[in-house]
């Protein structure tokens, strides 16, 4: 079976060729016919260099190709990059100062954001005047570090709070603090030590009177 489609596909009645017009695959015993129609029914359009029914050339050519004016900066356009120039590439499209966010022409607004930019504003935990272009790296550098004491402090007691809410058989058990009970061992240890000083001296002195 294998063999067979191997067969079929040498067959020259199945084999197919690439149309070298409107790049579709055709049957290569129709090839010289389909050429003829192509070439008589298609034109290759000068701008894109797509292959496009002769009747409809000129509608393509004004979907795609026509120049518009651009009425901001008096430009003129291809169709086909009309969205791209208005969004990005007009020099005259308003944009808003990142600072103010007074609109102005694109041509325009780096330079009034250089100057805006300059321009201070009052940093009231500082006490000093920031410039409005490095205030937001100011902020994120001096104002936007949590209080980690008051949040601590606040922790606590937030815990606290939860657990007298629990019902007495539900409290949760709490680690015992260790300071309480290392004081106790040195208080005991310090005992110790002067009880076996006093047995000492004690015992000291009944060796000179048994001498």
């Amino acid at each position: 079976m294998a063999a067979a489609a191997d067969d079929d596909s040498t067959d020259p009645v199945l084999a197919t060729v690439t149309c070298a017009y409107c790049q579709r695959e055709v049957p290569s015993l129709n090839i010289a016919l389909h050429s003829a129609h192509c070439t008589r029914n298609l034109q290759k359009c000068e701008h894109c260099g797509d292959m496009v029914p002769r009747k409809l050339i000129d509608e393509h050519y004004d979907e795609n190709h026509a120049p518009m004016i651009c009425s901001l900066c008096q430009q003129s356009v291809e169709r086909e990059l009309w969205d791209l120039h208005k969004g990005l590439q007009c020099p005259q499209r308003m944009l808003a100062c990142q600072y103010c966010e007074f609109e102005l022409p694109a041509a325009d607004i780096f330079e009034h954001q250089d100057v805006c930019g300059n321009r201070t504003e009052y940093c009231q935990p500082c006490q000093k005047y920031i410039r409005l272009r490095e205030l937001v790296g100011h902020e994120i550098q001096f104002h936007s570090q949590p209080n980690v004491a008051s949040e601590s402090s606040s922790g606590r007691s937030t815990l606290e709070e939860e657990e007298e809410s629990y019902p007495a058989e539900e409290q949760p058990v709490r680690p015992k603090s260790t300071h309480g009970l290392k004081r106790k061992q040195l208080i005991v240890a310090v005992v110790v030590a002067g009880i076996a000083i006093l047995i000492g001296s004690v015992l000291l002195k009944k060796g000179g009177w048994f001498s």
